[in-house]
């Protein structure tokens, strides 16, 4: 069998493991270690690449920001933002028709924007929204996919865990990419938005009205908010002003969200090691994800199959917008089997030298941007879409009164909404990258 062909198999071989429930990373990692003695017939060079690649791909500083944003994130959850968020957001439209669903959104994104994760955004908005979205008489279908829906825009409104990730592996400037990803991630909440409210008025009877705050109680919960805009303007307008290294920042964002947990009775010294620990485990779950990954490419390079791919598809004459489509279709089935961080580490190294490799009519580095933004755009409605959207099942676990399958109903027009964003995207690189 040639190289070419091991590299092939390993793809299946790879999908198989996954669904034995094998962990993605080490699914890679074996996958990886197994296909680069069968490409170069010794286990030697296998075992003088593993005892430095696990502190070469680990020690990198740029991953340094993943943790601190972790933990940040942590720390918003325990210090009453996403409360304050959802009361505020509640105060303004909570009495309109699929107010309370909107009140959700809003505060899914205000949350996201200091959290980066979407499965702890999701997590955290359920247990402050679902009660009332329930108790206003929301449908469980509609109440468990907004918010499940809400969580993605953990990662898609920057801070961002994954575009971390992309602009390492694409060698790309973080803080261009967090400020490429702010519009399109408006979009996005403004796109669930529309979603609502168009649901609600098909369906009447699947929500019901919040009695209308009187605008001296408005105020109050709008001051309540002020924590999160300082930490995101600290964190976000620091990289953008240059006053700190996305890193830095991150730190910057994790110590102001802990003085406000702290400073609401939210942090303790047993809620602050809980954190510390919660935040540990993601981060060695993101590592190992990372670690499987880099044994997984490098066994492909070591195949040459990335390289042929790219001669192969350039060959063909395939206009360039034709490729990009079926790597964004491709991202769709994936994410149906995979989550988001592990589709990243895993394709960006292959599809990355396929699509530089053409002529997208713009400069390589706005290429990379755009694509970039892409990338997660549509990585992350694998969050949201069965049989492996890990949102659905968070939201879905927190509320064991809606049966699943209502929530894959309500799911739909999000999903709907997500892919009429991809192709606006995909149409005008501008939206992308004019801020860039």
């Amino acid at each position: 069998m040639s190289s070419i062909e091991i590299g092939l198999w390993s793809f299946p071989v790879l999908i198989l493991l996954i669904f034995l429930r094998v962990p993605i990373g080490a699914a890679m990692l074996a996958t990886g270690v197994v296909g680069t003695y069968l490409v170069l017939d010794r286990w030697t060079p296998i075992m003088a690449q593993m005892k430095v690649l696990a502190w070469n791909t680990n020690a990198n500083y740029s991953l340094s920001i993943i943790p601190l944003f972790l933990l940040m994130g942590q720390f918003a959850a325990r210090g009453g933002m996403s409360q304050a968020l959802f009361n505020a957001a509640a105060a303004f439209v909570g009495h309109r028709k699929g107010g309370v669903a909107m009140a959700a959104i809003g505060a899914s994104a205000g949350f996201g924007s200091i959290c980066g994760s979407s499965l702890a955004t999701a997590a955290t908005m359920a247990q402050v929204a679902l009660p009332e979205l329930k108790r206003n008489g929301y449908a469980g279908g509609l109440a468990t996919a907004t918010l499940a829906a809400g969580g993605t825009l953990g990662i898609l409104i920057p801070p961002s865990v994954v575009l971390v990730i992309y602009a390492i592996l694409a060698e790309q400037n973080i803080a261009k990419l967090f400020l490429a990803a702010f519009v399109p991630g408006l979009i996005a909440a403004i796109s669930y938005l529309v979603v609502i409210a168009i649901y609600v008025r098909l369906k009447p009877e699947s929500a019901g009205q919040a009695p209308r705050i009187p605008w001296k109680d408005r105020v109050p919960a709008l001051i309540a908010v002020w924590p999160v805009v300082a930490i995101f303007f600290a964190v976000v307008g620091g990289i953008y002003l240059g006053w700190f290294t996305p890193t830095q920042a991150a730190a910057v964002g994790a110590v102001g969200a802990g003085l406000v947990a702290f400073a609401n009775g939210g942090l303790d010294r047993a809620s602050l090691i809980a954190c510390f620990k919660e935040t540990a485990v993601s981060t060695g779950m993101i590592f190992f994800i990372i670690l499987g990954a880099s044994v997984f490419n490098s066994f492909l390079a070591f195949s040459r199959l990335p390289q042929m791919g790219a001669e192969w598809v350039t060959a063909q004459g395939f206009a360039p917008m034709t490729v990009l489509i079926i790597i964004l279709l491709l991202y769709i089935i994936f994410g149906c089997i995979m989550d988001s961080l592990s589709m990243i580490v895993l394709t960006i190294p292959i599809f990355f030298p396929i699509v530089t490799a053409m002529d997208f009519g713009m400069s390589p580095e706005h290429f990379a941007i755009w694509f970039g933004i892409l990338v997660l755009m549509v990585a992350e409605i694998g969050m949201i879409t069965p049989p492996v959207g890990l949102n659905l099942f968070i939201i879905s676990a927190m509320s064991r009164d809606v049966p699943i399958r209502e929530t894959y109903k309500g799911i739909v027009p999000f999903v709907t909404a997500d892919v009429f964003r991809i192709v606006l995207l995909t149409a005008f690189p501008i939206i992308s990258i004019f801020l860039v």
